[in-house]
């Protein structure tokens, strides 16, 4: 349920693709310090984006350097990182963390066990730091447990948990914009739910694992009912954004929210019409 708040490269310019890769690498470099190899193995687009957003919003200071690392270790390349980028690395160990369980107790992956034990000392750590999150993130996750174990069909209802869940890592600091942030994440939250429901309706049918969208898929208009719904939600969700103060980078975070969200969507759309990516 990661890795959906892509860029779209195609409509970015370079400098926004060289500083947006900076925040990545930034976000990398802050895992490694904080948990070690570990941590930079659960790097995600999502906090990424995230830490942008709160960044252009409070205008942190960051760092930058230029350096190799082990992944690119010839040519030097940009690192920019801030308190946000902090805050980014802890909710990316509790995601994970939580990430872990579910496809432990959903596919019985050794490797799944593993790195969730590997991960639990840190994600204790996290949860002692920000309590707040760490309640509603464990409470959110409970319910959408038991909507899988009723083999709930209300996709809107599942999808919620997930959106009350990301609104909630979206508040950094509780303040004026808490609001609109938490309503920003909620609907951002239920269209990743939505669109990884989506992606993998296929794979879950044939496994036999949980996915409410599989009660519609032998209905007619079920590609339309998708489009509409991921259309609806991330509009909801752009509508709140744009009602933020984010001058700073503004151009990246629309280019993912307008665009780049959607890449998935837009694949498996040409897959199914044959069309080779």
């Amino acid at each position: 349920m990661f890795g959906y708040m892509k860029i779209y490269k195609e409509e970015l310019k370079v400098k926004d693709y060289r500083k947006y890769q900076a925040y990545y690498c930034g976000l990398c470099k802050r895992l490694k310090e904080k948990y070690g190899f570990l941590g930079q193995i659960t790097l995600t687009y999502d906090m990424t984006f995230l830490i942008i957003l709160l960044t252009s919003l409070y205008e942190y200071k960051s760092k930058y350097m230029e350096k190799t690392c082990a992944i690119h270790p010839v040519k030097k390349h940009p690192f920019l990182w801030n308190e946000a980028t902090d805050y980014g690395a802890d909710m990316n160990i509790a995601l994970c963390y939580f990430h872990m369980m579910d496809k432990w107790e959903d596919e019985k992956k050794t490797s799944s066990y593993l790195l969730m034990g590997a991960l639990r000392k840190s994600y204790k750590e996290v949860g002692k730091k920000y309590k707040r999150q760490y309640r509603v993130m464990k409470g959110c996750l409970n319910k959408l447990r038991q909507c899988e174990k009723r083999e709930e069909k209300r996709i809107d209802l599942a999808a919620r948990y997930f959106g009350q869940l990301l609104g909630e890592l979206f508040v950094y600091e509780e303040d004026v914009w808490e609001k609109t942030l938490r309503r920003m994440g909620f609907y951002l939250g239920k269209f990743i739910y939505i669109l990884d429901a989506y992606d993998d309706l296929e794979k879950d049918i044939i496994n036999g694992n949980y996915n409410p969208l599989k009660y519609y898929y032998e209905q007619e208009d079920y590609e339309k009912r998708c489009k509409e719904m991921l259309c609806f939600v991330m509009a909801e969700c752009t509508n709140a954004f744009e009602c933020l103060p984010c001058l700073k980078d503004k151009d990246i975070l629309r280019n993912i929210l307008y665009a780049g969200v959607f890449t998935k969507y837009n694949e498996k759309q040409k897959r199914k019409r044959g069309i080779k990516l």
